[in-house]
């Protein structure tokens, strides 16, 4: 068992040692690489914009009537996908820190909601498994802290956390005819984080990025008297989003 330990303690000190040795060489290959842009580090503020895919799902909590009804079996969250697209305006703090706002943020979006009843009723065209679409029409202003890592040749990476305000503009909490349906408020609050990569070309910065955001708000607006609302008592908003930003 000693020998192992010892061959397996060689083995890391070895792959450590190649690690160095080709972070190494590729940051003194950088060196010798033209840098693009060789000033935007000096602006104080830039602008970019951003296109987005996401896929997002509700996270679900139950009515404490769930139990005591016999009509819906299970209430289940499937994601969906959509795409959107947003304006960004950054303003440089120090050389490791940006402060950045997305407005507008404008993103397209949908959620399922999957039933199992126990008694579909046929009068109203109900099966034994009902998936509620909800979409969404999300005007959005999130703001986050960014925190860069030193620049090597023409690429950099980045992480950052901040926060989101949304307004749905497809928010049928107002809906007169709402049987059948699963009522959304307006307003949405949460929290987001997520990493990028910046790759520097002569005349614009390209920054795929992932997101992952949670809302802290309860979007549902329940309505006891409705079957596929009465069950839920609260449903937040998950999202992971992917974007491209070009920024100059």
């Amino acid at each position: 068992m000693y020998y192992l330990l010892r061959q397996k303690k060689r083995q890391l000190i070895r792959l450590a040692y190649m690690i160095v040795l080709l972070a190494a060489s590729y940051q003194s290959g950088a060196q010798e690489v033209e840098l693009n842009l060789p000033n935007h580090d000096d602006k104080k503020y830039f602008l970019g914009i951003g296109l987005i895919y996401n896929t997002s799902r509700f996270n679900i909590t139950h009515h404490p009537s769930f139990l005591g009804q016999d009509s819906v079996l299970t209430v289940e969250s499937q994601a969906g996908g959509g795409f959107g697209l947003a304006g960004l305006h950054t303003y440089r703090i120090s050389k490791r820190f940006e402060v950045r706002a997305i407005f507008p943020q404008l993103l397209f979006s949908y959620k399922n909601l999957v039933y199992d009843l126990k008694t579909p009723d046929a009068s109203k065209e109900e099966q034994k498994q009902m998936t509620k679409r909800v979409e969404s029409i999300l005007v959005g202003l999130p703001v986050h802290l960014k925190f860069r890592s030193d620049r090597i040749g023409n690429f950099r990476v980045y992480m950052f956390g901040g926060a989101k305000f949304e307004y749905d503009l497809a928010s049928n909490s107002t809906a007169r005819r709402a049987e059948g349906l699963v009522k959304l408020s307006k307003y949405d609050f949460g929290v987001e984080a997520g990493i990028g990569f910046s790759f520097y070309f002569p005349v614009f910065i390209l920054s795929p990025e992932i997101k992952f955001s949670n809302g802290l708000m309860n979007t549902h607006s329940r309505d006891e008297n409705l079957k596929f609302s009465n069950t839920i008592d609260k449903l937040n908003s998950r999202m992971v989003l992917f974007s491209l930003i070009f920024e100059g």
